[in-house]
């Protein structure tokens, strides 16, 4: 179904538009940059190895053909380099440097590395680098800013190739091969040509079309929109179009001049759709970006998208969805039309339209996996048949796919600051529906990243609600990578936050986790005291749960101080707690702690009695897990008083259970409690 949210069938584009990505020319550079890869460095010269892979630079501006060229070049040597090709981009489709913490972090994905959530810029490039110190990888960075970025990436090793395409040198970075580009030959740009037009047109008049080649002064993005203008206008002749870029003068470049007669002969809503795109994140669209940008039906907004692909304005993403990609090149001209045709709150309208179409596909993508919740299903039933998904994998698929683009959305709303509220929305529903697909584990470092976001929102508009939940969001990633030190400072910032907002839950939430992060660094006393301030606060709000959970956690911060006395006093109020509040599991297992603390304070006898009541309460849960754990600690008490046959007995029934119920490993008590 075409007008579905996920459409699994590809542009299939006709005749010479097929056969674009058949490489044309470049054959001295290619011959060139192969030679590079084998010839001596200053390094070798001197009979020391070469301390770091070898750079070669393919410089030349936008549209020169300099990607293209790249990625023939790894074509041809990929099979040197048995751990593969990895590749990133150095730049947004504005220019804006990528930054180095990003792009190492996508490398390393690409290696299926994990990568520690929230992990700074020198950590993930220095991992990357040990990570390639015993490989031998083939590394391809487009659009690299500047050498900072590239030197940050670059691996520590001879067996390793880095190809870095750039706009200038990478002035710092010692041994780079350059290769600078400019047109290609008139044979190749002719074969581009006819590509498009058939070979009838050029051969009628190869004057007129080496004039074209030219006035394109051979730049291969010049060339292909010169193409499409010629295909999508088979009665005009080579010259006509050669005519009219003469009459355009010499002001801007050539591809400028060529854009501007392209999309001067577009229909008027297929001009501003292009137009438009300039807006799609990270230079990424689909029909439903393109639709709510330009404001029609999805349907429309793919055939556009395919015309506009077949004219050479646009190029097919190898995707499982239907997706394009704005070319590098073109972008800053679409930007330039936009401001030019576009008054400033009509541009702020459509970019509203795509935030709102992105959020109310999120809120489907994760609606979907909630089949037997009655709010969900409303919410889908209220959803229009095009914003649906079929199925939960395919709201997944889609959520992969689109991942780069949602997180460009995010990034891009957040830096613009003149939609906030649309942006918080977005977020929002970008982090339920990758915790509900992917799980908060998989998810992480896309997780740091949008809380991140969040937090700059909430201090940009003084929202110290927001801030305190961003925060503890992120010092609980901190906390999860070890990071417990960071953790702290962010979740004191919360509890300021949370104060600030009068917001109570977050107020005791950042309490507690203060108090779990001085107990992760051990300080126990400080752990207890920031429990007991947290303890305080619930006891007032009558929060009778969280209340005698905290006392549990008191408890666990006296035991690992060996105050056994006042950890015992504190399981013993947990004990009552949760008596009180009927959570018979909770019970159980506050006695089986106390049963430990009583062993370790030498009451061996009482700590039997102890457990023996906690397995009691533990059939009565029916937790097969817990009543698993209270036998083992049974045992380990019978061993300490000298009956290694009971002890013996209860590890046997132990064991039945477990292997009867395999299950996640019960939690250590000294977490016991914590939030989820």
């Amino acid at each position: 179904m075409t007008d579905q949210a996920v459409d699994t069938g590809g542009v299939q584009l006709s005749g010479h538009a097929a056969t674009r990505g058949q490489f044309l020319g470049r054959t001295r550079e290619l011959k060139e940059l192969r030679a590079d890869i084998e010839r001596t460095g200053l390094d070798t010269l001197t009979g020391k190895k070469a301390p770091r892979a070898r750079v070669l630079l393919i410089a030349g501006r936008p549209g020169s053909g300099r990607t293209a060229l790249a990625e023939e070049l790894v074509r041809q040597v990929a099979g040197r380099y048995r751990d593969g090709v990895l590749r990133a981009r150095l730049a947004e489709p504005d220019g804006t440097p990528v930054p180095v913490e990003r792009a190492a972090r996508e490398l390393l994905a690409a290696l299926d590395l994990p990568t520690p959530a929230g992990a700074d810029e020198d950590e993930l490039a220095a991992t990357l680098r040990e990570t390639l110190a015993g490989r031998r990888a083939l590394i391809l960075l487009d659009d690299a800013a500047g050498a900072e970025q590239v030197d940050a990436l670059l691996p520590d090793t001879p067996e390793c190739l880095l190809v870095a395409v750039s706009a200038g040198p990478l002035t710092g970075i010692a041994d780079v091969r350059p290769c600078t580009l400019g047109g290609l030959d008139t044979k190749s740009a002719l074969e581009l040509l006819t590509r498009f037009t058939g070979s009838v047109r050029i051969t009628v008049d190869p004057r007129a079309a080496e004039g074209l080649v030219e006035a394109c002064q051979g730049q291969p993005a010049a060339l292909i929109l010169a193409g499409g203008w010629l295909a999508a206008r088979p009665q005009a002749a080579v010259s006509d179009l050669a005519k009219q870029l003469h009459a355009e003068g010499d002001d801007g470049t050539p591809l400028s001049r060529v854009f501007g007669l392209v999309h001067a002969g577009l229909p008027a809503p297929a001009a501003r759709t292009l137009r438009l795109l300039s807006l799609a994140p990270a230079g990424l669209v689909d029909p439903h970006t393109a639709s709510a940008l330009a404001g029609c039906s999805i349907d429309a907004a793919r055939k556009t998208l395919d015309d506009l692909t077949a004219l050479g304005l646009l190029r097919t993403v190898d995707s499982p969805l239907p997706e394009y990609e704005v070319p590098g090149a073109l972008h800053p001209l679409l930007r330039a039309a936009a401001e030019t045709h576009e008054r400033p709150a009509e541009l702020l309208l459509a970019r509203a339209r795509m935030l709102e179409r992105t959020v109310r596909l999120l809120q489907s993508c994760r609606a979907v996996t909630e089949p037997d919740n009655p709010q969900a299903r409303e919410r889908l039933q209220g959803t229009p048949r095009a914003l649906r998904f079929p199925t939960p994998r395919a709201a997944a698929d889609w959520l992969r796919a689109r991942r780069p683009a949602l997180l460009a959305a995010a990034r891009a709303a957040v830096a613009d600051g003149e939609l906030d509220t649309l942006a918080r929305r977005l977020m929002s529903q970008l982090v339920r529906a990758m915790v509900a697909h992917f799980g908060t584990r998989a998810a992480a470092s896309d997780l740091y990243g949008i809380h991140q976001l969040v937090l700059d929102v909430a201090e940009r508009r003084d929202l110290p609600r927001e801030k305190a939940a961003a925060l503890l969001n992120l010092a609980d990633v901190d906390a999860r990578t070890g990071r417990t030190a960071e953790a702290l400072v962010r979740y004191r910032a919360a509890l300021d936050a949370g104060r600030a907002a009068h917001d109570p839950y977050a107020t005791g939430r950042a309490m507690e986790s203060v108090g779990g992060a001085h107990l992760e660094l051990g300080d126990y006393e400080r752990a207890a005291d920031w429990f007991g301030r947290a303890l305080a606060q619930r006891l007032a709000r009558d929060e009778r749960e969280d209340a005698a959970r905290l006392y549990g956690r008191i408890a666990t911060a006296h035991t690992y101080a060996g105050r056994y006395g006042e950890a015992q006093r504190a399981w013993r109020a947990a004990v009552a707690g949760h008596r009180k509040n009927g959570d018979v599991a909770a019970y159980a297992r506050a006695l089986s702690e106390l049963a430990r603390v009583q062993e370790y304070a030498g009451r061996p006898e009482e700590s039997l009695r102890t457990c023996e009541e906690a397995l009691e309460w533990a059939r009565r849960a029916e937790d097969t897990r817990l009543q698993a754990a209270v036998r083992l600690r049974l045992a380990d008490t019978l061993d300490h008083l000298g009956d290694p046959t009971a002890a013996g007995l209860h590890r046997g029934a132990a064991e039945r259970l477990l292997g009867e119920e395999p299950q996640e490993r019960e939690p250590d008590p000294e977490s016991a409690g914590t939030q989820p």
